[in-house]
């Protein structure tokens, strides 16, 4: 019998899975044991980037067992026969890359990504990516972007891969940690790791990095080095980010801002949306929360078809 070996998922390539043993650093192809396979079938992936796992090495190694998750970052699945995929699992911190434009990043689904970053406790930072192409509104867009996060708590971070001091800033903050990256597609992630670390030489869109619309570049999420002890997990563009596992009366308290004030309405199960003497709609009302949040608030509360369950 092949001997029982712990590692680390450091890519996930379909069916396959690339582990790197945490002995010896040395890394072989796996598949997985049905068993394993069967005992998740609510994912549409059994196992994810950032996942530690037990495999066996020998002639065909397969993952035999997966150590409990800490946190992950998990979305509604695009395979409207699956329920859920797992983005990435045991993180340390996210950074949410969006755009002002060249493609602009929707506040919804900033604030879907955040509201299932909070249910997991992953704190995230919000990278506004491609800023040396940012002028007149669109300078304006990414300021009102930066105040309305760094408002209620975001560390907000304004970034060009062309100007080094901001990757610099990027970097100092990935150390001794294991980092997702996230956002739409085309909104420059690849683009940043390479900047991070050049040696890696990540695969960008064949058009220019800053055309208007995104292109998927990234085909599977990888984990990579950037430096001593840092490590980041580059994934595919996403287009939209439905929740999971998140129960309406619960979904109030994602929103750091809108559970603060909570905290005064009249009622305990206040939904925020028509009861009398509400502290939140009160609060929107005078510019102390955000419309556009709020807005998203809203939207997940009703749920539209497009994430209905």
């Amino acid at each position: 019998m092949d001997e029982k070996k712990t590692g680390l998922v450091v890519k996930a390539a379909g069916s396959l899975y690339t582990v790197q043993d945490a002995a010896s650093g040395a890394r072989c192809e796996c598949k997985i044991r049905g068993k394993l396979r069967l005992r998740d079938t609510r994912t549409t992936n059994p196992l994810a980037v950032g996942d530690v796992v037990r495999y066996e090495a020998g002639h065909a190694p397969v993952v035999t067992e997966l150590i409990p998750r800490r946190n992950y970052i998990i979305r509604k699945a695009t395979n409207l026969s699956k329920e859920a995929h797992i983005v990435a699992a045991n993180v340390d911190q996210a950074f949410l890359m969006v755009t002002a434009d060249f493609p602009r990043t929707s506040v919804e689904f900033i604030d879907r990504f955040l509201v299932s970053a909070e249910a997991y406790k992953i704190p995230v930072s919000i990278v506004i990516a491609k800023m040396d192409l940012y002028n007149g509104e669109r300078l304006q867009a990414a300021a009102h972007m930066e105040a309305t996060y760094s408002a209620i708590g975001y560390q907000v971070l304004k970034t060009s891969i062309r100007v080094e001091d901001t990757v610099s800033a990027i970097k100092s903050l990935l150390a001794d940690k294991i980092t997702l990256f996230s956002g739409n597609s085309g909104v420059g992630k690849s683009s940043l790791i390479n900047a991070l670390n050049p040696q890696l030489k990540l695969r960008v869109g064949e058009i220019s990095e800053y055309h208007n619309k995104g292109k998927h570049t990234t085909a599977f999420s990888e984990m990579f080095e950037v430096g001593k002890n840092s490590y980041v997990i580059d994934t595919p563009g996403i287009k939209g980010f439905g929740l999971v596992d998140i129960e309406p009366h619960e979904l109030s308290h994602y929103f750091t801002e809108i559970f603060a004030a909570s905290r005064a309405c009249k009622f305990a199960n206040c939904t925020h949306v028509h009861e009398p003497d509400c502290a939140v709609q009160e609060a929107v009302e005078k510019g102390k929360i955000s419309r556009h949040r709020y807005v998203s608030y809203l939207k997940m509360l009703e749920g539209d078809e497009k994430y209905r369950r």
